[in-house]
């Protein structure tokens, strides 16, 4: 191994809720409707943008979905892909017996993180989606903030809980409501938890706009209690594609075309000069198309500034506050390395995926050290763990990681 790679923290992960979450944890009258998993026969499953649309068989094989209004959703093998071979991650429906279990139980994760050289790990959630769009799409609102409020008990208490800080908390909000989202920030921020997720584009999902001025009291509660705003990509629900008969490969290579739209909103609204204390991540969106975007931005507000208006919002180049206030997160991406400088040394976080199609997991030391091959040490430890803690103020010991054995066959690619 050319480089030398410390211990990983990775800043986007994600979890498979377990079966029990909700329906051990609303209240009693509630746990009827809310979200539950029935075991049923495989059945229609179509895309909608980012959101798979889906619907039970009558005679497919027994497979695991989950239950909410009149919505389901299956356990997939492609998102619970970790220990499958490669040619077996695929969008099948699949069941809870079948997927790993550092999928869903905490100890079994730090067994697989163990095993990957990951010293910690943000997790996005599952069920809920990126950002929580689930139960913002709930007809029964009251029940909706019930399943916020219960997602995130079980995120700091269970799933992160007895993790001794390397499972990192990461809170959704009720969408529906800024100012709810906002106590919701506040509620979780007083119990150590300082990252929450949001949407890329939130205008996608039918809500008011960065620009409108109705996330204020969102934003300012991330800044006043330091909670970094994850924006995972797909968490606008609408993913880019070229044409209604694209392949989804179209898609799944362009995807982060929402991160760089979301960077170009964020830069030219305003609010990162408004909360100067405000701190974006974008994850799972790569890094090699920032350097350009910054560039355009910046020519933008100098050579048009006059017609566009951008003087009004804001008052320095819009790569100012990218280089303050934003950061970013790669796996694979040699273009990216190649430009570090200019994506911001400081700015550029690594990540491991697990248990997704895409994760690197179990041969992320050896990607990192493929990828990075070349860097300097002090810029590769800053990558592949200081900016993490820095910005999300972990406290992680300095040490190697605890031996661990190695994943079973099925795990490697």
């Amino acid at each position: 191994m050319a480089v030398d790679i410390p211990w990983i923290v990775s800043v986007d992960d994600h979890v498979i809720e377990p079966p029990s979450l909700w329906t051990s944890r609303l209240p009693a009258r509630r746990r009827d409707a809310g979200p539950r998993v029935e075991r049923l026969p495989a059945g229609e499953l179509r895309l909608a943008g980012a959101r798979y649309v889906e619907r039970p068989g009558t005679d497919g094989p027994l497979v695991d979905y989950w239950v909410y209004e009149d919505t389901y959703q299956s356990l997939k093998r492609a998102v619970a892909a970790s220990g499958r071979p490669r040619d077996d991650m695929t969008m099948t429906a699949t069941t809870y017996d079948e997927v790993r279990p550092g999928c869903y139980d905490p100890t079994a994760r730090l067994a697989d993180m163990d095993a990957n050289w990951t010293q910690a790990s943000l997790c996005f959630p599952n069920f809920p989606r990126f950002c929580g769009q689930t139960f913002l799409e709930a007809r029964d609102r009251e029940l909706a903030l019930e399943c916020v409020y219960a997602y995130n008990d079980w995120m700091v208490e269970e799933w992160c809980g007895g993790s001794g800080g390397r499972l990192v908390p990461l809170c959704i909000v009720p969408l529906w409501d800024p100012r709810l989202a906002a106590a919701e920030v506040e509620r979780n921020a007083a119990r150590g938890v300082h990252a929450v997720a949001f949407s890329e584009i939130p205008a996608y999902l039918g809500l008011p706009s960065i620009h409108s001025g109705d996330w204020d009291p969102f934003l300012a509660a991330c800044e006043e209690t330091g909670t970094v705003v994850c924006l995972h990509i797909g968490s606008a629900t609408r993913m880019p594609t070229t044409s209604a008969d694209a392949p989804l490969g179209v898609t799944v290579t362009i995807g982060y075309g929402n991160c760089m739209n979301s960077l170009a909103d964020w830069l030219f609204s305003g609010k990162l000069a408004q909360f100067p204390g405000l701190r974006l991540v974008y994850a799972e969106s790569q890094i090699g198309w920032i350097p350009y975007l910054l560039e355009r931005a910046d020519d933008v507000w100098r050579q048009h500034r006059a017609w566009v208006a951008t003087g009004r919002e804001i008052d320095e180049p819009p790569s100012t506050y990218y280089y303050r206030q934003v950061s970013a997160c790669f796996f694979r991406d040699h273009h990216g390395v190649a430009s570090l400088e200019s994506c911001g040394v400081d700015n550029v976080m690594f990540e491991v995926d697990y248990p997704h199609s895409d994760s690197t997991w179990p041969d992320s030391r050896s990607v990192a050290a493929e990828v990075l091959d070349g860097v300097d040490p002090h810029t590769v430890r800053k990558v592949i763990r200081d900016n993490a803690i820095a910005l999300f103020g972990l406290d992680l010991p300095d040490t190697p990681a605890p031996a661990a054995e190695d994943p079973t066959e099925t795990g490697r690619r």
